[in-house]
């Protein structure tokens, strides 16, 4: 008969070990399975879009720091600095779990507004009557492109916890209005309206993927349009860019030195490009004609070097993001991945939106950066940072059943 002796285990070793063995495997597996197409849509659309801002960004200041004897590559170097730290922090931020987004929300709103406070101590400096930047070591950051951030978590955070509620006023509405106006106040004691309709464009996104009842919608809104309108009626400079706005052609050149003038070069410079544009690095209104080129104006550029087709190669990008972007909202069965995920996506996608209509002279000018393209390094390392957080939340879809196999597939 054969023996059955069992084999010595050695020391400190158990019968377990097989099983550990198969348990690295499985991880393993997992770090190496296939990404969903949701997390390579997103992805490739920030890192196409980024590139594509520094090459405009590039082209766009050259010629005007050539001409006061600056480096021609100053800007350049320092938007790639910044794209340098949100690219790893966006895949860093793709690695967390949603349960490390839920724990942060109030951290990271408190920090953000304690971040923005300090454009009022003597960090702070202004720009075009606005208070809304500071400067440390050389840099320049825009605090508020992170309350942006901040604020979507926190209300996917308190809007998710809430759901069952969500039907009465009071619970739907508190505490989500106070903070939000607290939000709000910070920015505009700084005068930033543009960044001020941008975070309520968010809460109104945000309560709509929650699944609030349209009606209480009303409440909101009417508060946002009586908020706007006195910040409009009370300040000079913004009833003046609504004048201009407003004006026929005819009546704009008659301005042109006034808030006329930026609006009519944009329009120039796109409507020079023609359909191929004349060439990159070859704009004409960046040589001191269009004063914020690199900035609120830079899709003007992209019009007059590129021409049409580098619009619309520019807004096809934007549309994948989205429609990424919209495949998490539509997949997901957790709320706060939803609402956090709608929140980012009409934040990226409606300011490009708005920041492009400005250029199209369809919108008043609003200092309204275009994600991604403008100069700005906060706005970049934001904006990354909340790509990052989609990416994370394109790991947790539910994985679906391909027709005709027994496989699942994400």
């Amino acid at each position: 008969m054969a023996s059955t002796q069992a084999t010595p285990i050695p020391r400190g070793a158990t019968r377990s070990e097989p099983r550990r063995g198969l348990s690295a495997r499985i991880v393993l597996g997992r770090v190496f399975a296939p990404v969903p197409s949701e997390f390579v849509l997103i992805v490739s659309t920030a890192l196409l879009l980024t590139g594509f801002g520094l090459t405009m960004v590039l082209s766009a200041t050259t010629a005007a720091s050539t001409a006061i004897g600056a480096d021609p590559y100053g800007a350049l170097v320092k938007q790639a600095i910044f794209a340098a730290i949100g690219l790893p922090l966006m895949f860093i931020a793709s690695r967390m779990p949603v349960r490390f987004w839920k724990r942060m929300a109030w951290p990271a709103l408190i920090f953000a507004i304690l971040f923005q406070l300090t454009v009022f101590t003597p960090l702070g400096i202004s720009n075009d009557g606005n208070t809304g930047w500071i400067r440390i070591f050389g840099l320049q950051a825009q605090p508020a492109e992170f309350l942006k951030l901040a604020l979507t978590v926190w209300l996917g955070a308190v809007l998710a916890r809430k759901q069952p509620l969500l039907t009465q006023a009071r619970h739907a509405f508190i505490p989500v209005i106070p903070v939000t106006l607290i939000v709000m106040a910070a920015v505009m004691a700084g005068k930033d309206l543009g960044t001020t309709m941008i975070l309520a464009l968010i809460f109104l996104a945000c309560l709509f993927f929650s699944g609030m009842r349209l009606r209480l919608f009303v409440l909101p809104i009417l508060l946002g349009a009586a908020g706007l309108a006195f910040f409009v009626v009370t300040s000079p400079n913004r009833m003046h860019r609504i004048a201009s706005f407003t004006d026929s052609s005819a009546s704009c050149l008659a301005n042109y030195y006034g808030t006329c003038y930026q609006t009519l070069h944009g329009i120039w410079g796109l409507a020079s490009g023609g359909v191929f544009g004349l060439g990159l690095g070859n704009s004409k209104q960046k040589y001191d004609w269009l004063p914020a080129a690199a900035n609120d104006y830079i899709f003007a550029i992209v019009g007059e070097e590129l021409g049409l087709i580098g619009c619309i190669v520019a807004l096809a990008l934007f549309t994948l993001f989205a429609v990424g972007s919209f495949h998490i909202i539509r997949k997901t069965t957790d709320p706060f991945v939803r609402i956090v995920a709608g929140g980012i996506t009409i934040w990226i996608v409606g300011e490009a939106l708005i920041n492009i209509a400005v250029v199209l002279k369809l919108f008043p000018v609003m200092g309204v950066p275009l994600p991604f393209m403008s100069q700005g390094g906060t706005s970049l390392v934001a904006v990354l940072v909340g790509c990052g957080i989609l990416l994370s939340f394109a790991r947790t879809l539910p994985e679906r059943t391909q027709p005709g196999s027994g496989t699942l597939a994400r």
